[in-house]
């Protein structure tokens, strides 16, 4: 696993061993990037979920300004703590050793809105898709934020999110991608 493009394309990236996290391949990362802009100018990454950081670390190195990731896992935390500062992000990323249900509140109070969302949760636990619903809600949303699921292909996700809708959904191997926009 690695950062696939941008300022630090090819910078290897360490993942909690085991299968405590599911990390996204390369290979969905890249596609998925392509998908909802392969270059960013600025904006906010929220990574729900993050295990490694892989996707709030690949949209920094593609020109994010800044990305917040939940993670609950101790040593994920560390993980993700140990490749932020491998790509020099220590300054761009925040890392939350919280559960994703306590995430937009946690926004909310310091004011982030976010340009990109992440949401990619153990396959098995599907409701944690709703905690879209509190961004929504909470209106921590850009008004051209993106939303980004990944989840198990035989996984059917709303066709829309209050005003965000379904714009793309791909199929990987066992995996899926549901982008949503306004």
């Amino acid at each position: 696993m690695r950062i696939v493009s941008g300022s630090r394309r090819g910078i290897p990236l360490k993942a909690l061993p085991g299968d405590t996290t599911r990390p996204t391949t390369d290979k969905v990362k890249e596609s998925l990037f392509n998908m909802i802009g392969p270059y960013f100018d600025g904006g906010i990454s929220v990574e729900l979920f993050g295990g490694s950081g892989s996707l709030s670390l690949e949209a920094l190195s593609r020109g994010a300004d800044s990305a917040y990731v939940f993670e609950r896992n101790a040593r994920a935390c560390a993980i993700i703590k140990e490749n932020a500062e491998k790509c020099r992000f220590h300054d761009e990323l925040v890392i939350f050793r919280s559960d994703a249900r306590n995430a937009a509140k946690k926004l909310k109070s310091m004011d982030v809105l976010a340009d990109y969302l992440f949401i990619d949760p153990p396959y098995a636990q599907t409701e944690f898709y709703g905690l879209i619903n509190d961004f929504i809600e909470l209106e921590l949303l850009t008004s051209d934020a993106i939303i980004i699921c990944e989840h198990d292909k035989k996984m059917d996700l709303p066709e829309s999110y209050g005003d965000f809708s379904r714009a793309k959904h791909v199929i990987y191997g066992s995996s899926a991608i549901s982008i949503y926009r306004k």
